[in-house]
């Protein structure tokens, strides 16, 4: 059984009751990345599409901090809270990913952990290694 690594990345808000990432072996599971800043502040109140560009960059901070980059994904969750934004989201995932795009679920909730997001993203990716 591999060992886990706690991944710590300095360029995003701190995690405050949970880990940003772990990375086991080749594989990097990263926690659902909400639009927040590096000082926990909200990017884009009421602002979906600025939410939504937050919360991929986060991600992709995250994935570097663990060795990885937006092409080693796999596989992605999103929960959205209004399925009206769904256009948006899929134009910012190919900004980030390209196109097609790893393997997706997409959740639509009443509410997330704070009221004022938007999205939340969560994903896995596979490095060599």
């Amino acid at each position: 059984m591999s060992a886990k690594t706690l991944i710590v990345p300095p360029d995003v808000h701190p995690a405050i009751g949970y880990a940003h990432a772990y990375r086991v072996g080749g594989t990097i599971y990263c926690a659902g990345q909400v639009a927040l800043d590096i000082d926990r502040n909200l990017v884009g109140k009421g602002d979906f599409e600025a939410q939504c560009v937050q919360t991929y960059e986060n991600l992709r901070r995250v994935l570097a901090a663990a060795g990885a980059t937006m092409d080693d994904v796999v596989k992605t969750t999103v929960f959205l809270t209004d399925l009206e934004h769904l256009p948006i989201l899929r134009a910012v995932r190919t900004r980030f990913f390209g196109d097609p795009g790893p393997a997706g679920t997409l959740l639509v909730v009443k509410s997330l952990a704070n009221p004022d997001y938007l999205i939340e993203l969560e994903a896995i990716a596979v490095v060599s290694g």
